[in-house]
């Protein structure tokens, strides 16, 4: 079974976000399960420096509208699993992120540089691709690549069946209506039923209209996408098409984060000797200046500053966290004015708070592993990793009831500490109130050993791997691609196949 598995990220060489850990992660999983799958993503300068001797398999002409013309080259990682980078200098060899200037604006020409990514996602998906190797299943993942099932739909001969995944359904790759010339799309597509969406047009409605199934990245949030509430526009859509959706949790890399063997870590432990979780502790209070108080639990975040990830909710019950007593450290960057107000909590508690702007990975990883507690207040979470990575830690997470966290933290209670499920906190409404109440609860846990050293085991006990969610995409991509099979043999008898 052969995979296209396109994608704008790839961790660690350019990553936004989750979707750039699970594009190195998935394909590696779907690689050990037996599928052929291959990584297309835009040639960044890092990839570039990361892989010089990748060669030169094919030069693409312009793709139509204002898409330039580009080069396709191929280079293999350290898992075995092939990458094909799209090499278009004026698009990707740029200062920033993958969507981001070096101010953190929006880039002007986003809807060319991922309509060229879509449309090479399309064209390798066709009986026109220049490469000799054609996939079954073309698996797109976000905005960035949700114009592919739509460059697809309008190309003639065969072609691959198409997968459509959402990582985030609040990014949708929303542009003028006047855009669709540019990209090479037939004027017909700019419908209700196509790329159309309240007079603009949206990459991400494409890929869920054409794509012959969705995917998302938890159980839970395929469920709350289907809602006016969490559907971003996209609830009667999603609705109309739930039986082509599935929700799949997803998984982390499990040799990356594992606290036995982390580099990162100045001790390294496992649930048989956590007294190096004290080590980590002392080293994490040290490194972000706060008081050596052994009696005080320490809480810890890493995240982007986001309304979406409720840090804000901290801003009221600061004062209240400080007097329980407990300890705050918070790793991240995002919304300048939440970081403001975040770094002046932290100055009202020298040496009981801290905050410090900015990403580094290696200290992400010692959050996880000197933190007592983990917070993760997200008004909405469409899978969430850290939560998988502080469980794995021996660092029971406070999380809001909603996605992926509900997937996959046990609120703490007589019954669930019982029956041995127990391995974190969850709350539901997202206010202040609800979000100290939690962390109140979980601070009066970590004082009684007994209990705390409960939630450790259960959580750590736990496989986050990629098995599960690779074999589930592979059951998808096999469903697909046996359809697909069927309905050439019927086109061939002379039967009409059914669209789509």
């Amino acid at each position: 079974m052969k995979v296209l598995f396109a994608t704008p990220e790839l961790a660690p060489w350019m990553k936004s976000g989750g979707l750039g850990e699970i594009s190195w992660s998935l394909p590696a999983a779907l690689l050990e399960a037996g599928v052929d799958v291959r990584i297309l993503v835009p040639a960044y300068t890092p990839l570039l420096a990361a892989f010089p001797k990748a060669r030169l398999v094919a030069d693409l002409a312009p793709a139509g509208g204002a898409l330039p013309a580009s080069r396709l080259l191929e280079a293999k990682t350290d898992s075995g699993v092939t990458l094909l980078l799209l090499d278009c200098p004026a698009f990707f060899q740029r200062p920033g992120s993958a969507y981001l200037d070096a101010d953190g604006n929006d880039f002007s020409d986003n809807h060319l540089r991922f309509g060229l990514l879509s449309k090479t996602a399309a064209l390798l998906s066709s009986e026109a691709s220049p490469l000799r190797w054609r996939p079954d299943v073309l698996h797109c993942n976000d905005w960035p690549c949700g114009m592919a099932p739509a460059y697809l739909r309008f190309m003639g001969g065969a072609k691959a069946a198409t997968v459509m995944s959402i990582h985030n359904l609040a990014f949708q790759g929303i542009f003028p209506a006047d855009t669709l010339i540019p990209l090479g799309l037939p004027p017909e597509a700019f419908a209700m039923d196509g790329v159309e969406y309240w007079g603009k047009l949206s990459f991400m409605k494409a890929g869920l209209h054409y794509a012959d199934r969705i995917t998302t990245v938890s159980p839970r949030y395929a469920e709350e996408i289907q809602t006016e509430a969490f559907g971003y526009g996209f609830a009667g859509l999603l609705r109309w098409r739930r039986a082509e959706l599935a929700g799949i949790l997803n998984g982390i890399d499990t040799k990356e984060w594992n606290p036995a063997t982390d580099v990162h870590l100045p001790r390294r432990f496992e649930f048989a000797h956590l007294k190096g979780k004290e080590t980590n502790k002392a080293a994490l209070r040290l490194r972000f200046g706060l008081s050596a108080d052994t009696s005080t639990p320490l809480l810890g975040a890493v995240c982007r500053i986001t309304h979406q990830k409720g840090l804000d909710l901290l801003l009221e019950i600061g004062d209240d966290i400080a007097q329980l007593p407990a300890q705050l450290v918070l790793l991240g960057t995002g919304d300048r004015g939440l970081e403001a107000a975040l770094s002046n909590l932290a100055a009202r508690h020298p040496g009981q708070f801290a905050v410090l702007l900015g990403f580094d990975d290696s200290l992400a990883h010692l959050v996880e592993a000197g933190a007592d507690i983990f917070l993760m207040p997200s008004r909405f979470e469409p899978c969430g990793l850290n939560q998988m990575y502080s469980l794995r830690y021996g660092t029971p997470p406070i999380v809001r009831e909603t996605g992926g966290l509900a997937d996959t933290v046990v609120d703490c209670s007589e019954a669930t500490l019982a029956n041995g499920t127990a391995n974190g906190f969850v709350f539901g409404e997202a206010t202040p109130e609800a979000l100290l109440q939690t962390i109140r609860r979980a601070v009066s846990a970590w004082h009684d050993k007994a209990v705390w050293h409960k939630l450790q085991r259960n959580g750590m006990a736990l496989d986050f791997g990629w098995s599960k969610a690779a074999a589930a995409y592979r059951n998808i991509y096999a469903g697909l691609s046996i359809s697909r099979k069927k309905a050439k043999r019927i086109h061939i008898e002379g039967k009409p196949a059914r669209a789509g």
